[in-house]
């Protein structure tokens, strides 16, 4: 096995036993990036010099006998997480040259353990997208087909783990952008409990629904990345003080007695491809196979989650956006004639159309007079859905669904249709209104052989459980071992 191939887990056995290098391993992955980025645009930028001095440092951490899990393993950032010294553009024009003078918590608690940093990458922009086709910068493509979009907005993230391009990766989830792309790209994305992951150095899209979380080849190496980056941090007014399991110690594969609970909603859906329901009910014959258990639950508010979603986000993107005025830092207009003019001339140019739509969809909502008929409205929905999934988690443990409603479709099918693009969310985005976790692991492939995501939602603060049953579903097929060739 060629070391970029390698997942976290074996190559922290070969670095801990001194069998390889970091310098080695991030080299490897770095001829890789040479090899294929051309073909797949998964990164912004690729930081070669600082990530082989952080190799350097991590096997002296070796040498001297510290090697946690993460020691020395080449990871790649999606590129709204802030980092010193590195650019982070949020894939926007109007960022194109911002450097951040500090790191985000997740980014030092990275370091902390000796992770080597190798590149930010791609997304769409400020994460608004389902496509990775609205970045300002590049459009990245699937490494199963470079015809078809990776997912997004964390599409990057998915496309550089699935070529092979890093060993695990952080992306972002603020209605399905971890596991919607890596559905689509046949690797494993968990977006968290809303407060158990510092958002401190996440640029902010919509302050109430993003969360962090790790993308990664196995289930395994995903729990891995979310023992390190998990726990309260005091300079997150939003993260929960919540002591952190040890998620890979559930990976125990033992379901006997789980609750698998079938929601009747999500089956009725408009739009859901056959292919997609048919690997998801073959997921469920196999957890059953295991000794889980099938309830049927209902969550009776669902179709009025895309609706409340696309009120409440664009609201909070229009409020968080509004710092982007070319004053202090970013893109500014030069050609500009008065204070007003540049406001307008700098926003117009830097920002891209998909953010420009949903800043003023957000304005509107929150416009004198609006507020309370559209904010206020979606606010009360959202505490519906949230209602519906506490009562559904009374009678299972975890509920299974389809992650997209199709696999991946082509580069520039549905550009021009926003409402076809935010239905592709359609699964995934209720997750980010209740605050729940959320996991996407592969679990077939279409006639055209994309990959196709199983998506296991649990309840707050309860991710051991969805490693818990990815994980004994992982182990009982092979889908995770499946890799596209590029």
């Amino acid at each position: 096995m060629e070391l970029h191939e390698l997942s976290i887990q074996k190559a922290h056995g070969l670095l801990k036993n001194k069998e390889i290098s970091s310098r080695e391993l991030t080299r490897a992955v770095f001829n890789r990036i040479d090899a294929f980025e051309r073909k797949i645009d998964a990164f912004i930028t690729i930081s070669e010099e600082i990530a082989m001095q952080q190799a350097g440092q991590a096997d002296a951490m070796i040498a001297n006998g510290k090697c946690a899990p993460l020691t020395g393993i080449p990871l790649g950032v999606k590129d709204l997480i802030c980092m010193r010294n590195l650019p982070t553009t949020c894939g926007s024009r109007i960022l194109e040259n911002f450097i951040p003078p500090y790191d985000a918590t997740v980014i030092k608690k990275l370091k902390d353990s000796g992770a080597v940093i190798v590149g930010k990458l791609n997304m769409d922009e400020f994460a608004m997208g389902s496509s990775t086709e609205h970045s300002g910068f590049k459009v990245t493509r699937n490494p199963w087909d470079a015809t078809r979009i990776p997912g997004g907005s964390s599409g990057g993230s998915a496309a550089a783990v699935a070529a092979a391009m890093c060993l695990g990766a952080l992306g972002s989830d603020t209605g399905g952008s971890i596991r919607q792309p890596a559905s689509h790209c046949g690797v494993v994305g968990m977006k968290p409990t809303y407060g158990r992951v510092s958002r401190f150095g996440l640029v902010a899209f919509a302050s109430s629904l993003d969360q962090i979380g790790p993308l990664a080849k196995n289930v395994t190496d995903c729990a891995q990345l979310l023992n390190v980056i998990s726990g309260y941090d005091e300079a997150d007014s939003t993260s929960v003080p919540r002591d952190v399991p040890d998620f890979a110690a559930a990976l125990d594969g033992d379901l006997r007695g789980v609750r698998i609970g079938i929601p009747e909603e999500y089956s009725a859906t408009e739009g859901l491809d056959p292919e997609v329901m048919s690997a998801v009910g073959s997921a469920v014959e196999v957890l059953e196979g295991l000794g889980a258990e099938r309830v049927n639950v209902s969550l009776p508010h669902t179709e009025y989650a895309v609706a409340a979603y696309y009120v409440i986000a664009p609201s909070e993107a229009s409020s968080n956006l509004a710092r982007y005025d070319g004053v202090k830092y970013g893109f500014r207009d030069r050609d500009a004639k008065n204070l007003m003019d540049m406001y307008r001339r700098t926003r117009s140019t830097g920002f891209g159309p998909e953010v420009q739509r949903r800043i003023i969809i957000g304005t509107y909502c929150l416009s004198a007079g609006y507020y309370d008929a559209y904010y206020g409205k979606a606010s009360q929905v959202r505490t519906l859905i949230m209602e519906d999934f506490k009562k559904a988690y009374e009678t299972c443990d975890v509920i299974l669904c389809p992650v997209a409603p199709t696999a991946a479709f082509k580069i520039g099918e549905n550009i021009d249709d926003p409402l076809t693009m935010y239905l592709s969310d359609i699964f995934t985005l209720s997750a980010n209104l209740a605050g729940i976790p959320g996991i996407s692991v592969p679990c077939g492939f279409s006639s055209d052989g994309l990959p196709i995501g199983l998506q296991i939602l649990g309840n707050h603060f309860d991710e051991e459980m969805l490693f818990k049953v990815a994980y004994g579903f992982e182990q009982a097929t092979e889908f995770h071992k499946q890799k596209p060739s590029l």
